[in-house]
């Protein structure tokens, strides 16, 4: 009786509170709502016409919420956590592999890691995994990958189909992966080494020390760092990495939120690497959070060129937070400053071009900030380059070749007759080949719309909507005529780009990742380009020096 009675007073206590409480009180505010929404929540759940899976029904309720907020601030139920501490760690257990689904829904091999467990048990790009320990999954992307990830030491039976129609069963060791940050580094020249940096995961700073050390002493004294497509990762791997080029006792990074414990200023705490070799670094719209950290400080010190195209404008700090049942939400914290001060969060987060890249930003809404050597940068969206290279433009045959997987398909029937030397550089695709490649292509439908082909389609619609159509329609009719797809002459007009991709497709096959990066680099604007600058002295001292 007397703790009844005390509860009552409790409740009472506490509904008064709620009664008198100012309804501007954030508390009150927080503690009404939630009442509305679990009384919402059990009344859609007991009464709607259907059906309702509570789960989904409340996931799509939290993501819709969050969603007002910032694209980064997220949840991640029970069942996506395995997912998470892959993309944070890089670590999961599986054959080293990356496996997709291809033409006609096929779950093939798209790329064995160089020295995991598929590569060593053999298998290649380009085979269709058939059955697992005895289980169809053909045509079953979503089940290939659950058999395909366990608990490290185990094996497990593939049943592949190589070639067409070669079967093949292979037994393949799970095993521990642990994705490198560096997937390679090498000469691109005689005297520069490139780096390419994919994220910021532990171990990242360590890498990049020892492939610079590496590639010194292969000899290179210029050095670039490739960030394109590093969508970031861990801070304090962003610090080291920068740390390896400035001294100790730098300032890298602040970070500013609501919560004063949020505020923080890090620094550089060892002596540097290396303070005086000429640096490019490598960036697209694509490079995000601690890659535009690294670019950021190269830049406000003067310690580097940039080279690329503006960066994506990700100035924000999260932290993954525990919730109940085993879920998670990574959360927005702060927002992060480059030494000179400014904070390069895009200002508009829908506000983007269709590569990814930040909008244009009204001079109004910019403010600018300087370099040690008194060069002008501004804040508001992504890091601007010091040299800006446009990206290759691709015929539409040569991307309707792409999206059509008609080089993998090709290579796939064509890779046992085709020997690619050690040297990625020196594989060339020989007229023969490419011959065979028409012959081979010319018996497909291949559907792409040229510019010319646009335009027309564009007079059309005009002409249309102005009711002016049956004027023309005769005009129009020849012109479509003219402009129509010719397959072997595209094939011939587009010869060395497509050439290009049908290199990139065997050296993969032979070489893997690492090999397809190093052919990549002699077709690479932005590489070229850094290798000009860094090559004249002059043109690299002055840009740093603002002349």
């Amino acid at each position: 009786m007397k703790k009844r009675y005390l509860q009552s007073i409790v409740v009472s206590g506490f509904l008064l509170w709620s009664f008198t409480a100012p309804q501007n009180d954030k508390y009150f505010e927080i503690l009404k709502n939630l009442d509305i929404f679990a009384t919402m929540y059990k009344e859609v759940n007991a009464n709607y016409v259907d059906d309702i899976n509570p789960n989904t029904i409340m996931e799509t309720g939290i993501d819709a919420m969050l969603a007002t907020l910032d694209p980064y601030t997220v949840y991640y139920p029970e069942d996506q956590i395995e997912d998470v501490r892959t993309e944070n760690t890089g670590q999961y257990g599986g054959i080293g592999a990356v496996i997709g689904e291809k033409y006609d829904k096929k779950v093939m091999v798209v790329m064995p890691n160089k020295g995991f467990a598929a590569d060593r048990a053999g298998l290649k790009r380009g085979d269709e995994i058939i059955s697992i320990n005895g289980i169809d999954v053909a045509n079953d992307y979503d089940k290939a990958s659950e058999y395909l990830r366990g608990q490290s030491s185990s094996t497990i039976d593939l049943l592949v189909r190589r070639s067409g129609s070669e079967t093949l069963n292979i037994e393949v060791e799970l095993e521990k992966i642990e994705l490198p940050n560096v997937p390679y580094f090498g000469m691109v020249s005689e005297d520069v080494g490139l780096i390419k940096l994919t994220g910021f995961r532990d171990k990242a700073s360590r890498e990049v020390k020892s492939a610079l050390r590496a590639l010194k002493k292969e000899g290179a004294e210029k050095i670039i760092i490739d960030l394109r497509d590093n969508g970031g990762g861990l801070l304090n791997e962003a610090v080291n990495i920068s740390n390896l080029f400035i001294d100790k006792g730098e300032l890298v990074v602040t970070t500013k939120g609501k919560l004063k414990e949020m505020n923080a200023t890090y620094k550089t705490l060892n002596v540097a690497t290396d303070t005086d070799i000429p640096v490019a670094v490598l960036v697209n719209s694509s490079s995000a959070s601690a890659s535009e950290i690294v670019a950021g400080v190269m830049q406000d010190y003067d310690r580097g060129i940039l080279i690329g195209r503006k960066s994506f404008g990700k100035g924000l700090v999260q932290r993954t937070m525990p919730l109940s049942y085993n879920s998670q939400m990574k959360v927005t914290i702060a927002k992060y400053y480059t030494p000179s001060g400014r904070c390069i969060q895009a200002i508009d987060y829908s506000n983007r071009n269709e590569d990814g890249s930040v909008g244009k930003i009204a001079d109004s809404l910019k403010t600018a900030f300087q370099t040690n050597n008194g060069r002008v940068v501004f804040d508001g969206g992504g890091v601007d380059p010091d040299f800006k290279t446009e990206l290759r433009v691709i015929a539409p045959i040569t991307t309707s070749l792409l999206q059509s997987d008609l080089f993998f398909r090709f290579g796939n029937e064509y890779s046992g007759t085709v020997e690619v030397s050690e040297e990625a550089k020196d594989f060339v695709i020989s007229d023969e080949l490419y011959e065979a490649f028409k012959t081979w292509v010319s018996g497909r439908e291949l559907i792409y719309t040229s510019k010319l082909q646009e335009e027309v389609q564009r007079f059309k619609e005009a002409a249309e909507s102005a009711l002016d159509y049956e004027k023309v329609k005769d005009q129009i009719a020849s012109l479509e005529q003219l402009v129509a797809n010719d397959l072997l002459l595209d094939l011939d007009r587009n010869k060395e780009e497509i050439k290009v991709f049908l290199k990139d497709e065997f050296v993969a096959r032979t070489l893997l990742e690492e090999g397809r990066l190093e052919a990549s680099f002699e077709n690479d604007n932005d590489v070229i380009k850094a290798i000009e600058i860094l090559s004249d002295s002059e043109q690299y001292q002055n840009t740093l020096q603002g002349n």
